[in-house]
This record gives C-alpha cells, structure tokens and sequence, in this order.
C-alpha cells in the first residue's frame, strides 16, 4: 500500500510541508494517500536553487552523472513491486500494464547512464578559402541551464523519466510539477534522487495546482520548458513562455492503416489493434482511435475485432485479469461519453462495447463516424475506436493526414513500397510498420508535428535539447 502521506523534494531535500493534496485511488474513489503541495514561494525557492547549482553542475563530471543514474535504476529494480503498486493505485492502470511501465522506467533511466559518458563534439574544418587559413574550430555541448518539467498523469513514471534522466545526464537542474493526479511516482523518484550525492539544488519534485504553477512557464530563470500534457493547455504555455525553449510532447488521435495483403495475418493484426486502442483505458496519445481496413478485409477483419473486444476483461486494475481499468476520472469519463453520444446520433453505430459507468467506460468500437465529430476530429483519449474501409492505399493515406494531429502512425503492409509511401506522405512524427502507433522504445526519437507538439524525447534528443552548441574558433598561426 501507500505510505500515509509523501513529502515534496525542494532543492534535493525532502520537505513535510502539508498534506494538502489528496491523490485518490482511481478504481475506489477512495483518498489513498496525501502529498505535500507546493505554493508560489517553494517554486521560487527551487528555480533559484537551480541557478545557485549551475556552477556545481558545470563541475559535476559525466562518469559522477552516470553514477546516479545507474544508482536509480538499481533502486528502482529493488522497488519495483513498490513502484507498480504506486502507480496501478493513483492511475487506475491494470498492474500488468503498471508493471511494464516500471521496466521501461528502468530502461529510459538505463539508457541516460550510457548517453552521459557520451554527450561528444566535433571538428569543424573552417579552411573553406584562403581567409580561414590557419583558423580551426572545435565544438562542444554545454547545458541550457535550470529546466522547468511538467509531466502528465497517463504515464507518471515513464513520461517523467524522459524528462529527469536526460537532464541528469546533460547536468542540468530542472524543477518538475508532477501530475497533481499522479504526483506519487515521481515523489519515490525524488526520494531516490536524494540518496545521491547530486549537487544541491540539481533537481526539485513540486506538485502544484495548475493555476498556482505559473512561474513553471513564465519564470525567465528557466531556460526550457518542457511539458507533456494536452494540446490546449500546451500551445498556451508556450505563449506565455517568453524566450526560454520549449518542447512540447501534445496529443494525437492515432490511425493504423491495414493494406489489403494482410488476410494471412488478421489474428496479429487484430491482437495488436485491441492492444493498442485499448491498453490502459486508451489513456495514451498515440492510442489506437482510427482504423482503416482495406475494403476486401473488413467484414473479416470487422468480426475478428468484435469479438476480441468484447473479451477484454474489464475492472479492479489489481487484478492480473485486468485489461480495462477505470479512466483518470468520472469527468473524462463522462465528456467521452458525450462525445459518443453526440457521433451516434449523427449516424455512427456502435459494434462493441459503450457501457460506462462512473470511471469505469468500456472497450467500445464503432463504425460509420462521421468526419465532422468531435469522437472523429479531436483526441478521444478513452477506450474508444473507430472503423472505416477503404479501397485505395494512397486515399486511406490522406484520410490519416486529414487531422489536426500528427503523432504517431501504424501500417500494416507486406508491400514495400507501400511502407516507404507512407514514410514519404504521412504528416507525423513516427511511422510504424507492422505494428500499432502505440509501440514505443525509449531511446527512439518520439514526439509529433501540427497539434501534436515540438521537438523530440527520446533520451539522445532530449539531451540534444537541454544542451547547447558552443564554439571555439582557434587560429594557430599569427
């Protein structure tokens, strides 16, 4: 279980300020636990400790950052029962899914204690005419400095994972809000984080309400701010950012293509569209919500994925039976809801599933949405997914690219050719072959393009992003 209350982590030193947030169990309803809840003057305090620890930082050599990280991960390995637990409470996610995002929480970690012995420059040869006879330049990576993080609550370990292990590793301080929903995860992060000899300063952990968290954005001692959250709330933040660098991992309404060579193949094909439109409730941004099948598969195709979600088993996220917990909260819940109310009467048809009940919202499929719903336009966010047909490959492309979004997308083809066409056409960040939009592996660039956001996680690109080019130009004869 939980402990009773968690403290914040304020300039690497654990500090019981209150216990004024309550983090519920999402399955229960029931308060699981309470966290200390930061105000404006503790988010002050921690932005200037990390300027404070930036000389500290510069000092901090790499093979001491690959210390810490590799004492995380075998921390996190010791704890992991603890950290699985933690996060199937506060998140509603099923524990078999809780426990994969420990695993990938240890990889991310892995992953930055390897790329911190190896943030490299390069030679550039500038005798490119007879002016710069003699000049050389050398380039290096150096940290932005004091980073602000705000991390979101679908995957409270391994979302906040790629924002801290890149800073540790690039040896930059960074203050980061949890998701006040999910703050627990990151809280026995910052309690492990504290058993290294991290400068002070290096890293503060600061749940806080959305609308007292505003120095996380516009402060212009931090030099980046990187959020992952929704789109609306994100392309905001970044108005108000003033000059500091922003990255933004936003949201998506993710579509698999599958190519009219796949009949051989529908018992794959359809495990890992149910895996992907429906693991963790659908909680994911690159969630499963479209599916185009081609036109001489569909009926087959249709069946096959009725049945295989109407098998989900849906319910207490600690049962090991579980693969459909309850949604963040009743709210979301209901504004889903809506959302397939609201395309039904429109003339969409639901074909499986559409049972909700409180949190708790079944895996539901339909077909016939119009192109004009919001369940169609906007992001789902919920076990929601739609099915349509298509008879051309270069059609059901533009139909992927007919979105404000641009995340990820998944294509199911044995032709090659037309796996280097969607590559070419399709307007996302990622373009996965054989394999839902939802596959991720955490040293792979990740991140999206028009409303799904700026810039890439993935632990070498967000190292790339925390650090700056600098170069020194040396003339060897005068």
């Amino acid at each position: 279980m939980l402990n009773k209350t968690y403290p914040y982590y304020l300039a690497n030193v654990a500090v019981a300020a209150n216990t004024d947030l309550e983090v519920t169990d999402k399955f229960s309803g029931e308060v699981a636990t309470r966290v200390a809840m930061a105000d404006a003057a503790a988010i002050d305090k921690a932005i200037g400790h990390a300027v404070e620890a930036m000389p500290a930082l510069r000092a901090f050599p790499p093979f001491k950052r690959q210390a810490v990280l590799e004492h995380c991960v075998k921390r996190f390995r010791e704890r992991y029962d603890e950290l699985a637990l933690a996060l199937c409470i506060e998140a509603g996610k099923p524990i078999n899914d809780s426990k994969g995002e420990v695993t990938r929480l240890i990889d991310t970690f892995k992953v930055a204690a390897e790329e911190a012995v190896r943030i490299d420059g390069e030679i550039v040869n500038l005798e490119i005419s007879p002016r710069a006879k003699g000049y050389h330049g050398y380039v290096k990576r150096v940290p932005i400095g004091p980073c602000s993080f705000i991390s979101p609550f679908n995957f409270p370990l391994n979302l906040t994972a790629h924002k801290v292990a890149p800073a540790i590793a690039a040896g930059v301080p960074f203050v980061l809000k949890p998701a006040s929903r999910t703050p627990v995860g990151a809280l026995i992060m910052g309690e492990i984080l504290a058993e290294t000899d991290l400068p002070k300063g290096a890293f503060s952990i600061l749940p806080a309400h959305r609308d007292g968290a505003d120095l996380f954005t516009t402060d212009e001692r931090f030099k980046l701010l990187s959020f992952t959250g929704s789109p609306a709330v994100g392309w905001d933040l970044k108005k108000k950012a003033g000059k500091k660098k922003v990255i933004l991992e936003l949201g998506g309404n993710a579509a698999a293509i599958v190519d009219g060579d796949q009949g051989g193949k529908l018992d794959y094909v359809v495990d890992r569209l149910a895996f992907g439109a429906f693991y963790q409730s659908g909680q994911s941004c690159i969630g499963v919500q479209r599916i185009l099948v081609h036109a001489s598969l569909y009926d087959a195709l249709r069946e096959k994925l009725i049945a295989k979600t109407k098998s989900l088993v849906m319910g207490d996220p600690k049962d090991e039976k579980t693969f459909v917990g309850p949604m963040i909260s009743e709210s979301e819940s209901k504004r889903l809801a809506g959302w397939m109310e609201s395309a039904v009467q429109a003339g969409a048809k639901i074909i499986a599933g559409g049972k909700v009940e409180g949190a708790m919202f079944e895996a539901t499929l339909l077909e016939g949405v119009k192109r004009d719903t919001d369940l169609y336009r906007k992001e789902a966010f919920g076990p929601v997914a739609i099915l349509e047909r298509f008879d051309d490959f270069d059609a059901a492309l533009a139909t992927v690219n007919d979105s404000d979004f641009g995340l990820q997308a998944g294509v199911f083809t044995d032709s090659l050719a037309h796996a280097h066409r969607a590559w070419d056409e399709l307007d996302v960040g990622g373009v996965v072959i054989n394999d839902v939009p939802s596959f991720r592996v955490d040293n792979m660039p990740y991140g999206g393009v028009k409303d799904s956001g700026l810039g890439r996680e993935g632990v070498r690109y967000a190292i790339e992003d925390m650090t700056e080019l600098r170069l020194m130009v040396m003339r060897e004869t005068w």
